[in-house]
């Protein structure tokens, strides 16, 4: 730019100097003033030029100014404790420091160094209960019937027809499983679901850092799929101990973060949210368990069972648990509260007894109840209220004990209206064992109270 601004002023002057003939008049004599008038006269398009030259001059001159101020601009201003570092301590320069690294970062380099970046809360969460998070392999020997080879041979099918009443062979086979758990206490005792080690011959635990250990099912749940594994570790082996949480803090919205070992992949992490709270097993597709889950949809894969799932805290808030084999992206887990109450039981052996009716119930409305009534196929009238509908009596129960029957409607227990299936289940399990409960029942158009005890599920 300054090269072409100086090559500006020479055109400029060299044109002033042709225009103005400065050299013939420098060697002449001007004599009057009608000389010096006709000088002017004749060479006033020569001042229009020094004019013109002089106004580039400037522009250029400005616009070189502006283009040198802008490296300075993008400079980035120091924090004002960095300025008064730099003015209290001399500059240090390491000798062995070469290249871009010694002046400062290049365009390809971040100005911002991994010591003042923050980490998300994910990776806070993870890096507290990651190292608790433990990979569970289950290995069981089976049994089953096979086809005997001889009996087989088409001679003798030929003769005995198929091979169905003919006697076969017993063949074993070794089947191995997997999923997750995670690290409760310092005893060693890790929680996981009992369908991944129910039926086991052998269970190993294998923790983040890559010990393994020969695990021990101490006690198990199948209604309410939780079961704990005991490992035994060197006392100079400190185990990871992971923090549990309150489930009944949980709102619907907030994080949620599964940890564990889904498709054999380990130490898996993926982020969701609390998407309901309390939805029932039955509705779910699984009756044949006692449980209200947690709701996420966080993803949850096939060997993540068993694993924790994380409020944005890094407390176990649940255990992943099951997914809807029919939807994506809708996983559940078991709250931890539940958990809670019968983890000792379970470290210890013992059963956990659930207590029961003896019933099939399926929530009843008045809109359902008239479209029954409606039908004239229908082999059954139903009182038109909300309720519970008996749709079958187990029995050698105590609900066939105390004379319920199919097609009575229950509306009420100790004094509390109940309305849904789910209102009933969960009555029942808050009971004790041997609980006498005063039951309000609709038999058609008549109203009946009976008195139910609670036995022990087997």
């Amino acid at each position: 730019m300054i090269k072409q601004v100086w090559e500006q002023f020479k055109a400029v002057f060299k044109g002033l100097r042709q225009t103005l003939q400065l050299d013939d008049y420098l060697n002449s004599d001007l004599t009057s003033e009608s000389d010096l008038n006709n000088l002017f006269a004749l060479h006033q398009g020569g001042f229009r030029w020094l004019f013109r030259g002089l106004a580039i001059a400037g522009v250029c001159l400005i616009a070189i100014a502006q283009l040198m101020a802008l490296p300075a601009l993008a400079q980035p201003v120091p924090d004002a404790a960095e300025s008064t570092s730099a003015a209290s301590s001399p500059a240090v320069i390491d000798p062995t420091v070469t290249g871009p690294t010694a002046t400062g970062p290049t365009n390809s380099e971040s100005l911002i160094s991994p010591a003042t970046r923050q980490s998300s809360f994910v990776a806070e969460a993870v890096r507290q209960v990651g190292p608790a998070v433990v990979r569970i392999d289950t290995e069981r020997t089976i049994t089953r019937t096979v086809p005997d080879p001889f009996f087989d041979d088409p001679l003798f099918r030929g003769f005995f027809g198929n091979s169905n009443g003919l006697p076969g062979m017993q063949q074993e086979q070794l089947q191995r499983g997997q999923g997750s758990g995670f690290v409760i206490d310092s005893r060693g005792n890790v929680l996981t679901n009992a369908h991944v080690v129910n039926g086991a011959d052998r269970v190993i635990v294998t923790l983040k850092d890559g010990r393994q250990f020969d695990g021990t099912v101490e006690g198990f749940d199948e209604l309410t799929d939780l079961a704990v594994v005991k490992i035994e570790a060197d006392r100079d082996e400190a185990l990871p101990i992971a923090p549990l949480g309150n489930s009944d803090q949980v709102e619907v919205g907030d994080w949620a973060i599964a940890v564990g070992n889904p498709l054999g992949l380990d130490n898996t992490v993926t982020l969701g949210i609390v998407s309901t709270l309390k939805r029932s097993s039955a509705t779910v597709g699984i009756p044949n368990k006692r449980l209200d889950f947690i709701q996420t949809d966080a993803a949850i894969n096939p060997g993540n069972s068993g694993g924790p799932l994380l409020n944005q805290d890094g407390e176990v808030i649940g255990i992943n648990t099951a997914i809807r084999a029919d939807a994506m992206g809708i996983g559940f887990a078991i709250p931890i509260n539940k958990a809670k109450e019968i983890k000792d039981q379970l470290a210890r052996g013992e059963q956990i007894e659930h207590p029961y009716l003896g019933v099939q119930i399926l929530t009843l409305t008045p809109d359902v109840a008239k479209r029954n009534n409606d039908d004239p196929n229908s082999g059954i009238m139903l009182p038109e209220v909300d309720g519970v509908l008996v749709i079958r009596v187990i029995a050698n129960t105590p609900a066939a004990t105390a004379g319920l029957r199919r097609g009575d409607v229950i509306v009420e227990i100790d004094g509390t209206p109940t309305l849904t299936a789910e209102q009933l289940q969960q009555k029942v399990e808050s009971t004790r064992i041997g609980q006498r409960l005063q039951v309000e029942v609709r038999r058609g158009n008549e109203a009946r109270r009976v008195a139910i005890e609670t036995a022990a599920l087997e």
